[in-house]
């Protein structure tokens, strides 16, 4: 499939007129619109089919999908703390996937791209991988951690189209010698800005996140310039993520090089997202300056909602610190990261269990639950509208006024 036949027939004039430039992968030419994966729970087969339908590139977040499934959820019960327990739960969540994806495919009717986003720092990381590869899945994006070994599991799937989420050029350039040993390059990059984006950010420190080295004036010539030197700048195209809201900020980004956007929180404000509509509205709500930047369970900053359970975990957070220890097993019945701060007791990093607060917050749990979200006011303030909507919005139609806006 070539041209423009990849993108839904009626938004073809659109993407024409606005002047945007359409992402080329995997021999289609798309929307340069990519929906980044939001776990747990939030990007699942609904949202991400209904954004490859249109075009675009709708993804998967790989983690904790049994969430959706009550007979999965219902064999996952009650079963005790044991390794027999994990991989009963393992097993689950890999089976649910393997729904999700069929779901998924079914929806796009064909059109667009599906890819599924795998935490590189889940336990289960390769097993996601290669159970979404032997699904026909056309796309595997990893972030959290640098995916030097995604090549290897790769291997009996070339088809399989592997985009790296990254913050800087040197994280690129070091994927590119690493994958070049093993033959194979990215089929795209993502340049998560951390200043921008929400849920886990690609910084070393939550003092980093606002460093001017992540700007896309900068990293995005950096890495086009790293890709030019090793002669792969058409072979990998850019895919700038973080804040980004409107047809303007695409055209920006993509005058400085970058061949398509990647957005979060706009479609987890869409009706089409699959988790609950309390979660949405939460969200849509949430203003920047009240944003919370912290340390993450993972170790990694992270940028969310300030709901009851997050205030009262921050103020509490100095006490847990003090008391962290190694745990025997996991608390919450199964070790969901390879490293956890709660787990294994590591001073500095959260001392929460993340599946759970997630799993809250997908539920629309605003008591317990943790909301993560990215910078920037809403294409639509604070208004739950389609998938359809937004993509026309951001291709320069959707003439429908929208709200006042929320955020900065």
């Amino acid at each position: 499939m070539t041209c423009l036949d990849a993108i839904a027939s009626t938004l073809r004039p659109l993407l024409q007129a606005s002047g945007l430039k359409p992402l080329r992968i995997g021999g289609r030419e798309l929307l340069p619109i990519v929906q980044g994966g939001m776990g747990i729970g939030v990007s699942a087969h609904r949202l991400a089919g209904s954004v490859a339908a249109l075009g675009g590139i709708g993804t998967l977040s790989a983690v904790e999908l049994r969430r959706h499934h009550p007979d999965l959820m219902e064999r996952t019960r009650n079963i005790g703390f044991d390794e027999a327990a994990k991989k009963t739960i393992d097993a689950a969540n890999l089976e649910a996937l393997e729904r999700e994806v069929a779901s998924a495919r079914q929806l796009s009717g064909g059109l667009g791209l599906l890819a599924v986003n795998v935490m590189r720092a889940v336990s289960e990381y390769a097993a996601y991988v290669k159970r979404a590869m032997e699904c026909g899945i056309d796309a595997v994006v990893v972030g959290a951690g640098l995916p030097l070994d995604l090549p290897d599991l790769a291997a009996e799937h070339p088809q399989v189209k592997l985009i790296p989420i990254l913050s800087d050029a040197r994280g690129v350039q070091l994927v590119l010698r690493k994958w070049e040993r093993r033959k194979r390059l990215p089929d795209a990059v993502v340049l998560e800005h951390p200043g921008h984006a929400g849920g886990h950010l690609g910084a070393a420190r939550v003092e980093d996140v606002s460093d001017p080295r992540f700007d896309f004036g900068q990293v995005v010539p950096q890495t086009l310039e790293v890709l030019r030197a090793a002669g792969v700048e058409r072979e990998v195209p850019v895919i700038a993520a973080g804040g980004i809201r409107s047809q303007d900020d695409i055209r920006r980004l993509q005058g400085l090089g970058a061949s398509a956007v990647q957005l979060g929180t706009p479609f987890a404000v869409t009706t089409e997202c699959d988790a609950a509509e309390e979660f949405k509205r939460v969200l849509a709500e949430a203003r920047d300056e009240d944003l919370v930047e912290f340390v993450s369970v993972a170790g990694l900053p992270a940028r969310a909602v300030p709901t009851p359970w997050l205030k009262a975990y921050l103020k509490a957070e100095p006490r847990l610190q003090a008391v962290a220890h190694v745990k025997p097993r996991c608390t919450k019945v199964f070790d969901c990261l390879a490293q956890c701060g709660l787990r294994d007791g590591k001073v500095g990093w959260g001392q929460f269990c993340i599946d759970q607060q997630l799993v809250a917050a997908m539920r629309g749990d605003v008591q317990r639950g943790l909301f993560f979200r990215g910078r920037g006011a809403l294409p639509f303030g604070h208004q739950i509208r389609s998938v359809r909507e937004l993509v026309e919005r951001l291709l320069g139609g959707g003439l429908l006024a929208p709200a006042p806006a929320v955020g900065g």
